[in-house]
This record gives C-alpha cells, sequence and structure tokens, in this order.
C-alpha cells in the first residue's frame, strides 16, 4: 500500500535521556483521511507499536493526548481518524451522527485501521510482531471489531467502549490478546452485553483479561467527561482510580 504523508514534525520535549518525542501529521491513502503519529526520534531498538482510536466526539485533545501518553512510555503510537474528515464536537447529537455515520461504512473504517497499521509497520523503531491498539467509548468498539477479524495485532484494550456484536467471533480467529475496562454502572454497557462478551470470547478461546469497575459509569478515563455530563445529562463522569487501574493494566499488556 503507498500510503501518503505530510508530516508537520514538532519536538515535543526532551527527557534527562535525552529522548525526543515528535508528533507527525499524516494524511491516510486513498482520501481515508489522517493521523497523527507519536514517536521518540531516540530511540535505536525496535518495540511494540499502538493505533489509538477515539471516543465518539472524534479525534480530539484527548485522544491525541492518549497517543502522546503512549510514546511517553516508550511507545511508537498512531491516533487514526476514525470519522476520516477531522470532524470533533462536544454535542452528543453531533457525536452519534458522526458515529452513525462511521458506521455505515465499516469497509472504509477497517481501511483507516490497516492504514494505520501500515504506517506503524514502517517505523524504525517499531516491531511488527507487537502491535496493539487500543480504543474509548466508540473506538474501543472499533478496536473490537479489528480483533474479531483475525487481524495479526498482539493485544487490543477497550475503555469504557461497546461490546457487542452482529457476528461473534469465530473459534481461533481472534489472535490478539484482549483487555477489556468497563464501569459497573455504565448503563451504555449493561451487565447483559458484558456476560454476552465473555462467552462469546470464551466460546473463541481468546486470552481475555476483563475489569469491571462498581459504581463507575462511562467515559470514566476522561477527566473532561464530568463535566460534560453535567452539560448534557449523559451518565459520563471521570474515575481517576478506574482511569488508574486500567492504564497500569495496559502498561502490563504492553510490556509483555
Amino acid at each position: 500500500m503507498k500510503l501518503v504523508a505530510w508530516f508537520s514534525a514538532l519536538v515535543l520535549f526532551a527527557s534527562a535521556a535525552n529522548a525526543e518525542l515528535v508528533e507527525s501529521k499524516l494524511t491516510l491513502p486513498g482520501e481515508l483521511g489522517s493521523a497523527v503519529l507519536y514517536s521518540d526520534s531516540s530511540k535505536t531498538e525496535a518495540g511494540p507499536a499502538v493505533v489509538v482510536v477515539h471516543e465518539w466526539w472524534g479525534l480530539n485533545d484527548y485522544a491525541r493526548g492518549r497517543a502522546q501518553q503512549l510514546a511517553e512510555a516508550g511507545y511508537t503510537a498512531i491516533a487514526v481518524d476514525m470519522y476520516g474528515n477531522g470532524k470533533s464536537t462536544e454535542h452528543p447529537k453531533d457525536a452519534m451522527a458522526f458515529m452513525n455515520a462511521a458506521l455505515a461504512e465499516p469497509a472504509k473504517m477497517n481501511a483507516r485501521f490497516d492504514a494505520a497499521l501500515a504506517i506503524l509497520r514502517k517505523q524504525p523503531a517499531v516491531d511488527a510482531s507487537k502491535l496493539f491498539a487500543i480504543g474509548y467509548c466508540f473506538g474501543g468498539a472499533v478496536v473490537l471489531n479489528q480483533a474479531r477479524r483475525g487481524l495479526d495485532l498482539a493485544g487490543v484494550a477497550s475503555f469504557h467502549g461497546s461490546l457487542g456484536t452482529e457476528t461473534n467471533a469465530k473459534p481461533d480467529t481472534i489472535k490478539a490478546k484482549v483487555l477489556v475496562a468497563t464501569g459497573g454502572a455504565d448503563p451504555m454497557v449493561p451487565p447483559a452485553q458484558v456476560g454476552g462478551f465473555v462467552e462469546e470470547m470464551s466460546a473463541a478461546g481468546v486470552d481475555l483479561q476483563l475489569l469491571s469497575f462498581p459504581g463507575v459509569v462511562h467515559s470514566f478515563t476522561n477527566p473532561g467527561s464530568t463535566a460534560i455530563g453535567e452539560k448534557t445529562k449523559m451518565p459520563l463522569a471521570y474515575d481517576a482510580n478506574a482511569d488508574r487501574v486500567s492504564w497500569e493494566a495496559l502498561m502490563a499488556m504492553l510490556a509483555e
């Protein structure tokens, strides 16, 4: 696949170890949209890399910040725009419209994800056998569906993402380890959906780690979610403990 990329490289900071984090804005091939790559230009050894998929709000500062956070932890990361047009919002009606439009074109979403993976594989500091994907809310569902496709991923992690599917994974199709972090009081991911997902993963022979946080609602990893929840009257709220524990679980998976 030929990749057309334009780079707006920005050295984000230099640590005591002289690491240089670089932000590169990329254009995906075939008018699929854009992505932002975060890498450490001082790295000389190939290591794991991560695709980051945004919440239903779109590719905003939060999603880019998570990718940068991964780069700061030593992992090359690419935040991909699954809407393909740079749209983002804080209004639920707009977010729903953006998400539904993307879900109506699953082949295009798959192509965007594949393009992001292709970019990671070309990076000199990336071990192509250690590719991961993480997603939040809408993005959590996206990365789980990429695992269901049978992509050659080392692991996927879904944070407060929908777990349902119209077509259950077939046995031995999912190659990735799966980490799911969900709120025990999240009405968008009810217990019945969680139970069905666990059954699906068990039947498919998946290595699953499920973290369920009692009393925690949707979007618990996003510090801005509490204010949005109050403004929109939606069950959204940040939970520092759930955020910390789920992130630590991700770090452990990446380090395996």
